[in-house]
């Protein structure tokens, strides 16, 4: 049966307009939108949104649910992850499916596909982590870019897990620029940072602060310069992930000043978080271990004129949690074995309409950031990232005005802390629509494991 809902009274937002327009939803995709006095709509349901904005659901391409690192697991699962996703105003996620050492592609695919399927609240894709390059890997890339996987992970650190030296990278490249995937970096030298990790330990430097030390931003910009100018002779597009150090945007700045498609993401904690958090007493600070790795403050003023000028194009959030408990106490007495990663997917939405409040971004380039540019960069557009017709009718009703304490004991996620503790953000999403269902309603969980779907998805649409 044909159902309808009116989403009435808001102020429509999308990465290139701003709309006192009403929205009808029909059969799960975006009918049509037109001012209110101007249309007779009848709907089945009728959603009030007046004082609020209506904007596309946020589309966050970097996620790792239960993913395994460093002998232990990521806490959330796709269930959990993709619930606490919608929470926080997030309808799709891109997440990384990882060829097996000595696998293949397919392989570590069909392990994703089974790890997902039937329990994702919301739509989710996958991209491929590549740790194991080679002659019958590069023709796979081919099979999976048609199957609607499209982008392609290489590290240039952890060696002897994901790292790929030189020649792999531009063997990949090379094959990416002749099916039109994307190869996405992993950008920090990895064997001089195992040098600096052991001469640390030898010393007898042993919490999490060090963490950061070791993981210098020299490396992580030298790193960057090297996949460009390996990206350079391939011919290929690059996106370089979790950029954090401002050595790293300059790399990215000087590149896309040379005319190259080359694009930069970062992510909420390298805008919000600092070395200061990594230094925090009593082991607190292996709360924050993440690789990249944040950086001292004056590092936030680079990254935020870079989503300005867009120099970074994306704010994705490499959610990949694990508990303090149990987990991120694996390394209390050796910081290089605290499991990398932090969450954050609940909290992105809210974070970036924090910098629209602080003045940092505008309101249509906190969609563009995180809803329009991932979606074009990862060929979902216009399905995902936009309210348009034809579109999926991905929504959320977001308040500007209303007040929140981030906190592990209101967040969603499966996981013992909160990255924001404590922290006041002035924005909440109200009700969020997943192709026309709802998700959230009105503050209240209304969503399934099993609604969202796999997407297929297109190729690049900057390049």
């Amino acid at each position: 049966m044909s159902t309808r809902t009116l989403i009435t009274g808001g102020l429509v937002i999308t990465a290139s307009d701003e709309l006192s327009v009403d929205v009808l939803v029909e059969d799960g995709r975006v009918a049509a939108l037109a001012t209110r006095d101007s249309h007779g709509w009848t709907a089945d349901h009728v959603i009030d949104a007046s004082g609020k904005y209506v904007i596309p659901g946020g589309v966050d391409a970097h996620t790792h649910m239960e993913m395994p690192f460093g002998g232990t697991l990521a806490a959330d699962t796709f269930e959990t992850g993709t619930r606490a996703a919608a929470w926080g105003g997030t309808t799709t996620i891109i997440d990384f499916a990882i060829q097996p050492k000595g696998g293949t592609l397919a392989e570590g695919l069909d392990t994703w596909h089974e790890k997902a399927a039937g329990r994702c609240a919301v739509d989710y894709g996958f991209h491929m982590i590549m740790s194991d390059v080679n002659e019958s890997s590069l023709k796979e890339m081919d099979t999976l870019v048609s199957s609607g996987v499209t982008s392609f992970k290489l590290f240039t650190a952890y060696p002897g897990v994901f790292f790929s030296d030189d020649g792999q990278i531009l063997r990949a490249m090379q094959r990416a620029g002749a099916n039109g995937g994307l190869v996405m970096a992993h950008a920090e030298n990895g064997l001089a940072i195992d040098v600096l990790v052991e001469q640390a330990l030898a010393r007898g430097e042993r919490d999490p602060r060090y963490h950061g030390e070791v993981r210098k931003a020299l490396l992580e910009a030298e790193a960057t310069h090297r996949v460009i100018r390996l990206s350079q002779v391939a011919g290929a597009p690059l996106y370089v992930v979790h950029v954090s150090a401002r050595e790293a945007v300059a790399e990215l700045t000087r590149a896309r000043d040379d005319g190259l498609p080359v694009f930069g993401e970062t992510c909420p904690q390298y805008l919000f978080l600092s070395t200061d958090n990594l230094a925090e007493p009593d082991f607190e600070g292996a709360k924050y271990v993440c690789s990249t790795p944040l950086r001292p403050k004056e590092h936030q003023a680079v990254l935020w004129r870079g989503l300005r000028t867009n120099d970074l194009q994306v704010v994705s959030t490499d959610h990949c949690p694990f508990c303090f408990k149990g987990q991120k106490e694996m390394g209390r007495e050796d910081f290089s074995k605290i499991p990398n990663g932090m969450p954050g997917v609940e909290n992105r939405m809210d974070l970036l309409h924090q910098a629209v409040v602080d003045g940092h971004i505008s309101r249509r380039r906190w969609i563009e950031v995180a809803c329009a540019t991932p979606a074009r960069m990862f060929g979902l557009y216009p399905k995902k990232g936009t309210i348009a017709p034809g579109a999926d009718a991905d929504i959320v009703i977001y308040d500007p005005h209303a007040a929140q304490i981030m906190s592990a004991r209101t967040h969603h996620m499966n996981v013992d802390y909160s990255a924001y503790e404590g922290k006041q953000v002035t924005g909440r999403v109200e009700t969020v629509l997943s192709r026309g269902v709802p998700v959230i309603d009105n503050r209240t969980y209304a969503g399934r494991a099993g609604h969202g779907s796999f997407l297929e998805r297109g190729i690049c649409q900057y390049v």
